[in-house]
């Protein structure tokens, strides 16, 4: 598949673009490189950041590179959580490694305040990134890895629609403990 960025990002800014990713309290849209800074801040904060395996500071050349080599190439798509009733940025949702010849990617998500969190927003986000997904994309599996302990996330990705395919024990090693990573997965009915 041949992937245009720009042409990707433009499609969102139709009527019909901006309603694929569009729920009753949040809508989607594509991460661009002047949101640089509110990743860096969000992914940066301990509550974010103790939730991914990759536990070091976020840099800006590295969120620079992430976005010139997956963003660019298609084989990542992230996008910001926005609030629809005040256009406040939540968050952020993500395909990553996004394999377009067995047609699945990894899904990733993090709100940016640990206020946010609990009130539905990862839920609505990763039921809207599913239907784009799926029905966008003609992805027909995306898949997760999450702590075995992040009790919060698994009950909101399971709401979602993710089913528990399977648990790696001892799969990483965090300040010298490690820890069981769960893999879920969400199929389509295709």
């Amino acid at each position: 598949m041949t992937w245009d960025y720009l042409a990707w990002r433009a499609s969102f800014n139709t009527s019909d673009g901006a309603a694929l990713c569009c729920g009753s309290s949040i809508h989607l849209r594509p991460l661009q490189l002047e949101d640089t800074d509110e990743i860096l801040r969000w992914r940066n904060q301990p509550f974010v950041r103790s939730h991914f395996i990759y536990q070091q500071d976020f840099t800006r050349a590295g969120h620079l590179h992430w976005f010139g080599e997956q963003l660019l190439s298609g084989s990542a798509m992230q996008f910001l959580i926005v609030a629809n009733a005040d256009e406040r940025h939540l968050g952020s949702i993500y395909l990553r490694d996004i394999d377009w010849m067995h047609q699945k990617a990894e899904f990733g998500i993090f709100l940016g305040s640990v206020e946010d969190a609990g009130h539905g927003i990862g839920t609505e986000a990763a039921r809207l990134l599913l239907r784009y997904a799926f029905d966008n994309l003609h992805l027909h599996r995306v898949y997760l890895r999450v702590f075995a302990d992040n009790a919060r996330a698994i009950a909101a990705y399971q709401k979602a629609g993710f089913q528990m395919e399977g648990r790696l024990r001892e799969s990483v090693c965090i300040d010298g403990q490690y820890r069981d990573l769960l893999l879920m997965a969400a199929v389509t009915e295709r």
